[in-house]
């Protein structure tokens, strides 16, 4: 620990006095913790803000939300996207308040059982909120990490990271844990750059910096490539019966599970049989602009269709107005776009 003794002490003075103004910062309720990092999780903290401010005012209490319908929070999320993030909210909520009595417990492996919660996430709890030794370590804390010690390890393996939080968690100033997560967190977010130069001259620790002294800090930190995204074709339809409009679910596993969708199937499909097999007798198809939806893994090509329906006999899709749904229910934003034009050609 000697070695990072002086390290860790600029560290945490520099963001005393550079730390961004962030709702979740304002306090130390460990709720508010908690559903700021699972929030900022792929995201950025600019997106993340509007969403944690409605979030809590309809659920300001752990027992809010286990009790909160899940159409709710989904619509509370929508636009967030990684849509699991929130349903497994609701799950973790509901055992804190079945087990701990609404209240998050303030022990790191009681934290690792709740639903949805990993290391990092347990590790930003538990030493933001509580004060309690464990590491929270994420892609900006290895990017500051590696560059300050030129570490050539692969940082996407498991076995990095562990190694990383053991050793960040021997760096932990004892009564200022949650101040040093929070350090290492924002020296990553907005001056140790992932893209691009980072901000070397605002650095508080560029002196003890391996990578900046041997001028090699764009090397750092390694990372095995990404493997290629999946690539899939379909074609999507905005069926509008009048003014009602089809919405179905998707299946409880995989992609979106479980959320709300505009009908479609595999491009190759022929679209008459495809109408025809969900009960669209007759109707005026006519085709909007192609889309294009990219997620973690796969992207999605999209021939994007409005139909006018004349003839229906389908009973399984759900058939809404404009205002419910745009009230109501979660679209993911993979379909958003195709909404958006065929709503206009309603208005036509």
């Amino acid at each position: 620990m000697n070695e990072y003794q002086e390290v860790v002490d600029k560290l945490i003075r520099w963001y005393q006095k550079n730390a961004r103004d962030l709702p979740w910062r304002r306090t130390r309720n460990p709720y508010y913790i908690w559903l700021s990092e699972i929030m900022l999780q792929q995201t950025r903290v600019e997106a993340v803000k509007p969403y944690f401010e409605r979030f809590i005012k309809v659920c300001p209490t752990i027992e809010a939300l286990a009790f909160t319908h899940e159409e709710t929070l989904l619509k509370l999320w929508e636009g967030l996207g990684y849509y699991s993030r929130v349903k497994n909210l609701k799950k973790a909520a509901q055992t804190v308040v079945e087990e701990y009595d609404g209240s998050l417990p303030s022990d790191y492996q009681a934290l690792r059982r709740l639903k949805g919660i990993g290391p990092y996430t347990a590790g930003a709890i538990a030493s933001i909120a509580f004060s309690l030794p464990y590491a929270a370590v994420d892609g900006n804390v290895l990017r500051v990490m590696s560059r300050l010690t030129a570490d050539a390890r692969d940082i996407s393996l498991d076995a990095t990271k562990k190694a990383w939080e053991d050793e960040i968690t021997l760096m932990m100033p004892k009564g200022e844990e949650g101040t040093f997560t929070q350090a290492l967190m924002e020296l990553g977010a907005t001056v140790c750059l992932p893209n691009g130069m980072p901000k070397c001259q605002a650095c508080p620790v560029r002196e003890f910096c391996q990578a900046y002294r041997k001028n090699t800090i764009m090397q750092y930190p390694v990372k095995s490539p990404k493997k290629q995204r999946k690539m899939e074709y379909l074609s999507v339809f905005f069926l509008a019966e009048g003014k009602k409009i089809a919405l179905c679910k998707r299946e409880e596993k995989g992609l979106l599970s479980g959320l709300w969708q505009l009908p479609n199937c595999p491009k190759d499909l022929a679209l008459p049989v495809i109408l025809r097999e969900w009960g669209i007798i007759s109707g005026e198809i006519r085709q909007i602009k192609t889309q294009k939806h990219i997620f973690t893994h796969i992207e999605w090509h999209m021939n994007c269709y409005y139909v006018n329906v004349r003839e229906n006999e389908n009973k399984t899709f759900l058939w809404l107005d404009q205002e419910t749904v745009e009230k109501q229910y979660a679209l993911p934003s993979a379909f958003k776009k195709i909404w958006q034009e065929g709503c206009s050609f309603l208005e036509e």
